[in-house]
């Protein structure tokens, strides 16, 4: 028996857009998508892409690849990417920390808890990640963000980058390991999502990748998040506390009905049908990442009380284990000591800051997304007071991230004029005032801190005052080899 010549790809891709509805074309893309053979979005127009998809989903599986639906096909098609969903148990869950909706391999990844910007979901054997971020009221823009990650780094490759306006999309390879992440803002708030996986699992995560980042919603709720980026609470944010309100309504219904070769007997193309709202754990186990600087030549370094209290171990860099903790919780610091010489010192101004004075946050914020090396941002003394008058610290205007807590503050001669500790949130500010503050950050006294190291017998190195200014260049050079990344274990 002959068979009748394909059609042309154009007139089969006008045939399926204008003799098919909508939901069929986006549930033949998704089926598609889950299989392996889609990568695209998810918009319901057949085009090449698509086509391309049918053929290959009917080659690789012994089918004449004219790229025109038959039964068969579809009852293969509905069976193989019903056992890709059901084998990675995928889940659209509410993240409550970020306020975005993923949808999650919850087979394969168990929720490991909140980070500091937003909640993570990891394999037993960490050979899978997901990660949802949020980055909001930090003077940090979406085509900032993407500026940095779209480049590479020296063990860190880029694939693919492309933005899109209010979105951006930024794929490749790291450690051996794929990954992909994916952004987009509203205002000041920017929201997004990264998968990371080994090799062996890129089977199973590719397909996975392609569907969720079709289905993410980063703006889907508000999330629950604490006025200031610090663990230990204060009276601030118990007045500013934001008030939610439950809503009523349910998820929208994520199915998509397939019209079949016979309209009488319709299949079901579905993604994953409701969502699921994310249980806040009552007391996660944090995997935190904040910063710390080294303030004597004998391995004590000195950081934020919030990031190291509550860890099993803590990492200074990636492999020193701290081996002493002396804690200040009323001040917000700590020191931590690891069993060998990391360098030199930073030296420690004695004197009050000035108001107006130019200075530099430096740390390693957002380590799970931004490059491993030291980001430094620039800024004035706005006020000497903080919070409610509080004279133990600083209010600054240097753009500050979460991973930034504990690094040092220095002026323009390399001196030591602040502890980073905390951002104001924008968003829960406004909603008690009516008002949106910009660039509100905070730091600690060098008061506060050589007061710390001298009761706890710390030998510190008391700076110059009369030390020349630097440019910024300078400036960063001469402190950046004595920063350190402190990374908490556990909780």
């Amino acid at each position: 028996m002959s068979q009748a010549p394909a059609a042309q790809p154009s007139e089969l891709a006008l045939a399926y857009n204008a003799q098919t509805d909508a939901a069929f074309r986006k549930g033949l893309q998704t089926r598609l998508a889950w299989t392996g053979d889609y990568v695209g979005a998810l918009d319901g127009t057949i085009g090449a892409t698509s086509l391309r998809a049918i053929r290959d989903f009917q080659a690789r599986h012994g089918m004449a690849a004219t790229g025109i639906i038959d039964e068969p096909m579809l009852k293969l098609l509905v069976d193989l990417s019903d056992n890709a969903q059901r084998s990675l148990g995928a889940t659209l869950v509410d993240d409550a920390a970020t306020g975005a909706r993923i949808l999650l391999p919850l087979s394969l990844a168990e929720d490991r808890g909140e980070t500091e910007v937003g909640n993570v979901w990891r394999s037993a054997d960490d050979g899978i990640e997901v990660e949802t971020i949020r980055i909001a009221d930090t003077g940090q823009t979406l085509n900032g963000l993407f500026e940095v990650l779209s480049e590479p780094t020296g063990s860190r490759t880029v694939s693919d980058a492309t933005f899109g306006g209010e979105w951006f999309v930024v794929r490749g390879k790291e450690a051996g390991r794929s990954y992909y992440m994916r952004f987009a803002a509203r205002g000041t708030d920017l929201r997004g999502f990264s998968a990371s996986y080994v090799a062996d699992e890129a089977d199973r995560l590719a397909p996975y990748v392609v569907v969720a980042s079709n289905l993410f919603d980063p703006f889907a709720g508000e999330p629950q998040a604490p006025l200031v980026a610090a663990n230990e609470p204060n009276p601030f944010s118990s007045l500013l506390a934001r008030k939610r309100e439950e809503g009523a309504g349910g998820a929208a219904d994520a199915r998509y009905a397939m019209a079949s070769i016979d309209p009488a007997q319709p299949n079901l193309f579905e993604v994953p049908g409701e969502s699921v709202p994310q249980e806040v754990p009552p007391a996660p186990a944090f995997d935190m990442a904040g910063s710390g600087f080294l303030v004597s030549r004998d391995g004590w370094l000195l950081t934020n009380a919030h990031v190291v209290n509550a860890c099993t171990t803590v990492l200074v860099g990636q492999s020193d284990v701290v081996s002493q903790t002396i804690i200040d919780p009323a001040n917000d610091l700590a020191l931590i000591k690891v069993d060998r010489a990391l360098g030199e010192p930073l030296e420690i101004s004695t004197a009050k800051p000035r108001l107006g004075e130019d200075i530099l946050a430096l740390g390693f914020p957002l380590r799970s997304i931004l490059a491993d090396s030291l980001n430094v941002t620039r800024g004035n003394v706005s006020s000497l007071l903080g919070l409610m008058n509080d004279e133990r610290y600083l209010q600054i205007s240097a753009p500050v991230q979460p991973g930034n807590s504990g690094g040092p503050l220095i002026d323009l001669a390399g001196r030591v004029v602040g502890v980073v500790t905390a951002k104001l949130n924008a968003v829960a500010v406004a909603d008690a005032t009516g008002d949106i503050p910009q660039s509100i950050n905070f730091a600690i006294r060098p008061g506060a801190a050589t007061a710390f190291l001298s009761a706890n017998g710390i030998e510190f190195e008391p700076a110059d005052p009369d030390e020349a200014l630097a440019s910024v260049p300078d400036a960063t050079a001469e402190v950046k080899d004595s920063i350190f990344p402190v990374i908490c274990v556990g909780g």
